[in-house]
């Protein structure tokens, strides 16, 4: 007697059976994979621009083995790496940021005057962190990492000038890391958080006076037409992002596909950080072509706000917060330093 095909087994074999048909290898229809990965709503920044293009340049580097699907409704966006881990998605677009709570290493670049650019941030990313959040993405959320990237430099949107740290006081500030939150708290504004997508409401109803996010997003959103000062604080400069995929998802896959994806993914990485600053520039002369107000902070300025009484806190949290985690905080700040050479 023939045996029976399993529930499982015949779609399997039906899509053998059809790829005969039609002259596609057998070995290829069979380890076909269809994935989703869940993103977070960013528009017109760099983040988008590269994880939206991640399904079709997978599809035409696997000879459209591998099949992704993005989605920004899945999961709320601070659950976009817990997801990962937990099984819930395949894959994500996580940003470091949002995990720098639960774990400080993710958010070395929120730290004052620690990293200052993008070229800052490659140079750290080279020397050791990328593989040392590589190992902690792998540990702690079952993940693995499949390319990284910087989301547009940070700026400050408001509604009134902000143009000197007494500015800040009693401001309603939405800001998107802890570090931040500290410092503002010490200069006497008030942190708010908000996700993306309630930024202008807040704006408009009077519920924030600025914002600190992308400068490509603020400009996609038009918020300089409700907080039309722009300005740049150096606060924040770069927020990281990581594609991940669930560490099992990824075993399962054959090592021929696990190849291409890899080579496919590091392209993306490679022109994410290549086009970084010509991107960012880009939205900032789109930005005052429409009558924002540019300002960026003078070195006078920057020295009052790198002053080590104002960002103790930031520091001191952060430190109290690696200690909990069970690294040494001030020797990994230390070879953050070495690694910039100051």
């Amino acid at each position: 007697m023939a045996k029976r095909l399993t529930a499982l087994a015949f779609p399997r074999a039906l899509a053998v059976a059809l790829a005969c048909a039609v002259g596609v290898p057998a070995a290829h229809a069979a380890d076909k994979v269809d994935l989703t990965m869940g993103v977070i709503v960013s528009p017109g920044d760099l983040y988008s621009k590269y994880t939206q293009s991640v399904p079709e340049r997978l599809a035409k580097a696997t000879d459209g083995r591998v099949s992704v699907t993005v989605s920004d409704s899945l999961v709320a966006p601070a659950q976009i790496a817990s997801a990962v881990r937990d099984g819930r998605l395949p894959m994500s677009a996580a940003l470091h940021t949002y995990l720098a709570a639960e774990e400080p290493r993710m958010g070395i670049f929120n730290l004052p005057g620690l990293i200052n650019d993008i070229g800052d941030y490659t140079k750290v990313r080279q020397a050791f962190w990328a593989d040392d959040v590589a190992a902690i993405w792998a540990k702690q959320w079952n993940a693995k990492v499949l390319a990284e990237g910087a989301w547009c430099t940070t700026r400050l949107f408001s509604k009134t000038p902000i143009h000197s740290l007494a500015d800040f006081k009693n401001k309603r500030l939405r800001v998107h890391n802890p570090q931040t939150a500290a410092l503002m708290e010490t200069l006497g504004a008030k942190p708010t958080p908000l996700p993306v997508s309630e930024m202008m409401p807040a704006l408009e109803r009077g519920v924030i006076d600025g914002v600190f996010t992308s400068a490509c997003v603020g400009n996609a959103m038009e918020l300089w037409r409700v907080a039309g000062n722009v300005q740049d604080w150096g606060l924040s400069p770069i927020t990281g992002w990581a594609i991940l995929m669930n560490q099992d998802e990824w075993n399962r896959l054959p090592k021929d596909l696990q190849a291409k994806i890899s080579a496919e993914m590091k392209a993306i990485e490679s022109e994410a950080f290549a086009n970084h600053t010509a991107y960012v520039d880009a939205a900032l002369k789109e930005m005052e072509g429409r009558g924002a107000k540019m300002w960026s902070a003078d070195a006078k300025l920057r020295a009052e706000l790198a002053d080590p009484k104002l960002n103790r806190p930031a520091y001191d949290s952060w430190y109290a917060r690696a200690k909990e985690v069970g690294f040494d905080g001030q020797a990994y700040i230390a070879k953050v330093r070495a690694a910039l050479g100051r």
